[in-house]
Order: C-alpha cells, then sequence, then structure tokens
C-alpha cells in the first residue's frame, strides 16, 4: 500500500471522488501544510494556522497508479484558482499536491507540466507542490462526511 495526498478545496467532495475509485482502500480527511500542532476544524477555518483541508489517501499502487490519482486530483477541482475553489475562500482551500517520495514529486512536476501545456486552462496553474509533513485528522464529523449524510 501506498499513501497520496492532496489539497483541492473543500476535503468533503474530494475525498468523496477519490473514495470512489477502484484501488482506494482508505481515505481520511485533514490538515497539512501548516504551522500549527492538532489543528482544529475552527482554527483552519481562520486561515491563521497555514494549513490546507486535505485528503489522505492509502491506495494499492498495483489497482490505482499514482498519475491515475493526479488525474482525478486535477479533475476535482479548478487549479488556477488562488485560496478558494468555488464559493469557498481562504488559503485553507489552495491547492496543493503533497509528495511522500521523490517518484511521486518527479510524477507531479510532470503532470503539472503537461496540464499547462495542454491549453485546458487560460490562467496559470496555481498548484503547490510540497513535501508531505505531519498530517493532522479533522474532527470525525468531517470523515466521509457526504457518506454519512446520504444514509
Amino acid at each position: 500500500m501506498e499513501k497520496a495526498t492532496f489539497a483541492a478545496g473543500c476535503f468533503w467532495g474530494v475525498e468523496d471522488s477519490f473514495r470512489k475509485v477502484e484501488g482506494v482502500i482508505s481515505t481520511r480527511v485533514g490538515y497539512a501544510g501548516g504551522h500549527t500542532e492538532n489543528p482544529t476544524y475552527k482554527e483552519v477555518s481562520t486561515g491563521r494556522t497555514g494549513h490546507a483541508e486535505s485528503v489522505e489517501i492509502i491506495y494499492d499502487p498495483s489497482i490505482v497508479s499514482y498519475k491515475e490519482l493526479l488525474d482525478i486530483f486535477w479533475d476535482v477541482h479548478d487549479p488556477t484558482q488562488v485560496n478558494r475553489q468555488g464559493p469557498d475562500i481562504g488559503s485553507q482551500y489552495r491547492s496543493i499536491i503533497f509528495y511522500h517520495n521523490e517518484e511521486q514529486k518527479f510524477d507531479a512536476i510532470e503532470s503539472k507540466k503537461e496540464l499547462e501545456k495542454s491549453g485546458k486552462y487560460n490562467k496559470e496553474i496555481a498548484t503547490e507542490i510540497i513535501p508531505a509533513r505531519e498530517f493532522y485528522p479533522a474532527e470525525d464529523y468531517h470523515q466521509q462526511y457526504f457518506e454519512k449524510r446520504r444514509l
């Protein structure tokens, strides 16, 4: 099993998209990329902790590749938006690929270059590509939020 971590706006919808992918073993939403230890949703929502709402994915690379996960990441949000996604505004909604090893870093950079060359967007892609550090799981009520609401 391998790990991938992405930030692409509100983590509820992003997590829901990845949970549907064959080969994704588990997901959890949380906070990454910031400077405050053990932040709460309320703290992250202020924009002062530096964290982004993120999704941590455990996947089976024999079923789904990291490159396929990158394709999904690019498709589930607008990577040209800075510190927002749709109606959600703030640095906690910024677009980030958190890489866990050099191969992921390379694949992330290459996929970003390919997307830029594709002409799909007429604005610069704002997605950051940075090393994964501490991931703080969000409160339980945020985990699999959409699945809980469908019951």
